[in-house]
C-alpha cells in the first residue's frame, strides 16, 4: 500500500487476498481489518472511533464488490484499534528499542509499521494471548501485503519485542 493521493480512500475497499481467500478465525480477520483501519486513521483526518464505526458498518462480514468478507470479532477489532492509537507513543518506544536504527520505525512502509504496532499493543495489553500466537497472527497479516524480506524483518522485530516484554514465555537462548 502506498500513501493515498489527495481524494483517495485511505484503505482499499476489498482488502488483501487473505480477508476473503482461506478460512480464518474471527480474531485473525479482526487483526487484518485493524491494520487496515489503523492505516486509514494515519492517512485521513478521521478519528479512531469514526473509522471503527465505518468498518463495523461497511466492512466486517460484508460483501464488497462481489466478495464476501469473513466475520471478524468486532470487539477484538475495536480493542486493537483503540489500544494501538491510545498507546502509540509507548508502543513506538518499545518498537524503536527493538530496531537496529533509531529512525528505522519511521522508515518502514506504513502497513508494515502499523502491523508491528498492533502486534506490540497485543503483546503489552493482551497477556491472555500467548506471545507466539500474536507473532504468528501478525506475520500472517504481513504476508498478505509483503515479500519474504519484510516478513523476515517483522519476525525479527516481533520476536525481540516478545522476548523483552514477555520473557517468561521463552526459554533462554
Amino acid at each position: 500500500m502506498t500513501k493515498p493521493e489527495q481524494g483517495e480512500t485511505a484503505a482499499p475497499k476489498s482488502g488483501p487476498r487473505s480477508a476473503t481467500a482461506k478460512p480464518a478465525g474471527r480474531r485473525s480477520v479482526a487483526r487484518l481489518f485493524a491494520v487496515q483501519a489503523l492505516y486509514e486513521i494515519e492517512f485521513s483526518s478521521k478519528p479512531a472511533e469514526g473509522v471503527i464505526q465505518d468498518f463495523r458498518e461497511a466492512r466486517l462480514g460484508q460483501e464488497i464488490e462481489g466478495e464476501q468478507f469473513r466475520q471478524a470479532d468486532p470487539d477484538w477489532f475495536g480493542d486493537v484499534v483503540r489500544g494501538t492509537v491510545k498507546r502509540q507513543a509507548e508502543i513506538d518506544e518499545q518498537i524503536k528499542a527493538a530496531m537496529p536504527r533509531a529512525d528505522a520505525l519511521e522508515r518502514l512502509e506504513a502497513v508494515l509499521r502499523l502491523a508491528i504496532r498492533a502486534a506490540c499493543f497485543e503483546l503489552l495489553a493482551r497477556i491472555d494471548v500467548p506471545a507466539g500466537t500474536i507473532i504468528d497472527e501478525y506475520l500472517g497479516v504481513v504476508r498478505a501485503f509483503f515479500s519474504p524480506r519484510e516478513i523476515k524483518l517483522a519476525n525479527g522485530v516481533l520476536d525481540g519485542l516478545a522476548r523483552r516484554l514477555r520473557p517468561n514465555e521463552f526459554t533462554p537462548r
